[in-house]
């Protein structure tokens, strides 16, 4: 067992007492925040398609990597496919049904370190009503005082996961192979961190 001196236990005493240091809150910006997804279209192409509104925060330590309490809702009726047809039938009851479930929501309380700056998240997310597993595998791009106004702190991260979309009830054209079932989901975005 290791003797401190009498003299150094105030000493100790404070460091013991010092609060550990708490994780940053971040906030997407909503102006630098892609979600994407492609979709297999009867074996021919992948179709290509974003969600042009959604927002969502978390909280990161830079000193030990942890992240936490992350949030992402989606917006489901501002599905963008580049086709206004399949826009609106995307919006239907076929596929997103954004009348009754107007967002979609990923989850997730921790992330797993896989390299330098590599992380796997482990989460949640809710589409349909239902809740499932998945996964995404986020890389931090870069953190740093923003080079224009308003000069803020932001972090960049770039993400990447997928899903079936049969796991939460969106079955439609999956058995005739005319739409896939596995959605690649592809996420890009910078984030403010709260002062």
């Amino acid at each position: 067992m290791r003797c401190f001196p009498r003299a150094a236990w105030p000493i100790l005493a404070l460091i013991v007492a010092l609060p550990a240091a708490a994780a940053d809150r971040y906030v997407l910006d909503p102006e630098h925040l892609s979600v994407g997804f492609l979709v297999h279209h009867i074996g021919y192409a992948d179709t290509l398609g974003m969600f042009l509104e959604a927002e969502g925060e978390y909280t990161f330590d830079e000193a030990s990597g942890e992240l936490g309490d992350l949030r992402v809702v989606i917006h489901t009726d501002s599905v963008f496919t580049n086709h206004q047809a399949r826009d609106n039938h995307l919006r239907s009851g076929d596929f997103l049904n954004v009348d009754e479930y107007p967002e979609m929501v990923f989850s997730a309380a921790v992330a797993e370190p896989l390299g330098e700056r590599r992380y796997r998240i482990d989460g949640e997310l809710t589409l349909l009503g239902e809740t499932r597993p998945v996964s995404l595998e986020a890389t931090w791009n870069k953190s740093g005082k923003y080079p224009i106004p308003p000069f803020a702190y932001v972090m960049g991260v770039s993400a990447r996961g997928s899903f079936r979309r049969s796991d939460f009830g969106m079955d439609y054209a999956v058995d005739n192979g005319w739409v896939g079932d596995e959605v690649s989901l592809i996420l890009e975005f910078e984030a403010r961190r709260q002062e």
